[in-house]
């Protein structure tokens, strides 16, 4: 068998992938805080003593586009946008620190304080509940206010601090939950100068006409790797029926 149908399918494969991160990315362009996926396509040469005239194509999802979303006016004293390269430091589902952009922020009936993922906001002494009855005042700078509607008059109390981490000089991935994380273990530093802005919300810098544009250019390239392996699949028989002339 011609060698083009192994070259050929790893085409086909890679084009899988990246049609794979391309829906991805589309469904969820309305998504709050979202990073899109950024795919990278690698030729990979076969050495040996024939021609190298052929390469074979690896495609991984290398990152995340890290550029900021335009931001919404919500009014929602509990909706936030982080301001600057810093991220918002949550619980994942495995118990571990990871960080997000995502700041549409509410309060499980468990008191807990959780984004729209449900995942549970971190603070200085950890994952933060709010106490029932209480009304929470979210600061610029991540403070973390108390008031008791039944003493408006009175000042309001300090129950935690937001972490506002920042990943300058650290890297990061991106894991299947959405969540980044640091790269080999470990938590990211504490932003001081960390700030948000209350009251919107950093929308998903998906460019839908972008993706959409990317959408049609895999497909088209995915029609043209087929091709190859049905001209692959005529080679071969070509080459059987002249070993069967006498």
């Amino acid at each position: 068998m011609d060698r083009l149908i192994h070259t050929a399918f790893t085409g086909l494969s890679s084009s899988m992938s990246r049609q794979r991160v391309i829906a991805s990315n589309m469904a969820n362009a309305q998504t709050i805080g979202f990073r899109a996926d950024m795919v990278a396509m690698t030729p990979m040469t076969l050495e040996g003593p024939g021609l190298e005239v052929r390469a074979m194509n690896d495609t991984e999802v290398r990152g995340a586009n890290m550029r900021a979303g335009s931001l919404t006016q919500t009014g929602k004293p509990l909706d936030l946008a982080m301001e600057g390269d810093v991220m918002l430091a949550v619980q994942g589902r495995d118990g571990t620190e990871a960080y997000t952009r995502r700041g549409d922020l509410s309060i499980a009936p468990s008191g807990a304080l959780v984004n729209g993922e449900g995942a549970p906001v971190v603070g200085e002494s950890g994952p933060i509940t709010i106490p029932p009855g209480r009304q929470l005042i979210i600061g610029p700078d991540g403070q973390l206010l108390l008031r008791d509607p039944a003493t408006p008059d009175a000042p309001p109390t300090r129950l935690d601090r937001l972490k506002l981490a920042s990943p300058a000089g650290t890297r990061i991935e991106k894991g299947l939950d959405g969540l980044f994380r640091v790269f080999g273990g470990g938590v990211l530093p504490l932003d001081e100068e960390g700030s948000v802005t209350v009251g919107a919300l950093e929308q998903s810098n998906v460019n839908p006409s972008e993706v959409l544009t990317e959408m049609i250019e895999a497909q088209r390239l995915f029609d043209l790797r087929t091709k190859l392996v049905a001209t692959a699949k005529e080679i071969d028989e070509g080459g059987a029926s002249l070993m069967r002339i006498t």
